[in-house]
């Protein structure tokens, strides 16, 4: 994504999050123009502590044990940015952003300004279609 305001503070849903092909190369590309980056999610903290551990996200921030909504309010008078960016992906999301006065970005909007990949576009690369290296010499 290029362009826009380095002062800002970035906020993924964990569906968001769970949607794309490379959260990790997300997330670290979403720090080369952000200020701050963090999960929120209605989920156990668990459940976000462990998906970012396996993908290798370092969160400044993310929602505990507390709802979203109260979250993203604490997020936004911790991290004093210009702006405030939720990136989510259904009309939920839309709502929460609006009620906590947040930016609303909707994932796929996020993913083709950034050239990120989601899950359902990525090659299967158990479907044998998709195998770029083939044999002249099989019947």
């Amino acid at each position: 994504m290029e362009g826009g305001s380095g002062d800002m503070t970035l906020a993924f849903e964990l569906a968001a999050l769970e949607a794309l092909a490379d959260p990790t190369e997300v997330v670290s590309d979403a720090r080369r123009w952000t200020e701050y980056v963090g999960v929120i999610s209605d989920q156990p903290t668990y459940v976000v502590t462990n998906f970012t551990r396996k993908h290798r996200i370092r969160q400044d921030f993310f929602s505990g044990p507390r709802g979203r909504e109260e979250s993203l309010d604490n997020v936004k008078r911790q991290f004093d940015t210009e702006r405030h960016v939720f990136v989510g992906t259904d009309e939920d999301d839309v709502d929460l952003a609006e009620d906590v006065e947040w930016e609303y970005l909707a994932l796929d909007d996020a993913a083709d300004a950034a050239g990120w990949t989601l899950a359902a576009d990525a090659p299967d690369e158990d479907d044998p279609d998709t195998d770029t290296a083939t044999r002249d010499d099989w019947p």
